[in-house]
């Protein structure tokens, strides 16, 4: 049985992307997407909202990648490895490589997903996030927290969502992002 792990960059004040919608605050440097490459390593299915499906389609693509340091280019391969689940009302289409659209988010579906995967899964974007979160189908929660507060913005956890979580690791980089995973004791 695989376990759902909800991971994100977010800020220092809770936000996975400023008031403007901007995230590159976030950007990581090769150290941290090393760890981000270790991390997705292991993830069989990665389950994402139309807004960060979007935002991850770019690993598709290998024109960009050329220039760009070995980690970053690993970290497409091992993306494009990965099976993607998107949550979209109004996707017509996929432009991914193993990549299926789901119409709702149906918790049932994505216990038996769970159930059934030999490997972890992974979830991203903040509204289906927060759904498995209020859904109690969050297993693991691993965040990286930037060193920069941006005030407002996208919540990076649920509004309304009581998390009991139990710390499993930790990890301080260079630039001084701190990551942070726990354990999903319970929600409500």
């Amino acid at each position: 049985m695989g376990k759902l792990i909800y991971a994100a960059n977010t800020s220092l004040d809770g936000y996975l992307e400023d008031e403007l919608g901007s995230f590159d605050w976030s950007v990581p440097d090769e150290e941290v997407h090393a760890f981000w490459n270790e991390h997705e390593r292991h993830i069989g299915t990665s389950l994402y909202g139309r807004r960060m499906y979007d935002t991850m389609r770019v690993w598709e693509d290998d024109d960009w990648l050329t220039d760009e340091p070995a980690v970053v280019r690993e970290y497409a391969r091992i993306w494009r490895d990965a099976d993607k689940v998107v949550y979209s009302t109004t996707l017509a289409e996929v432009s991914t490589a193993r990549t299926r659209i789901e119409r709702k988010f149906d918790p049932q579906a994505v216990r038996r997903l769970k159930e059934s995967s030999d490997a972890d899964l992974s979830i991203g974007g903040a509204t289906v996030g927060a759904e498995a979160f209020r859904h109690g189908l969050v297993d693991e929660c691993v965040l990286l927290l930037c060193p920069v507060t941006v005030g407002d913005g996208k919540p990076a956890l649920p509004r309304g969502v009581r998390l009991d979580l139990e710390l499993l690791d930790h990890r301080r980089f260079r630039n001084g992002v701190i990551s942070v995973r726990y354990a999903v004791r319970s929600a409500a």
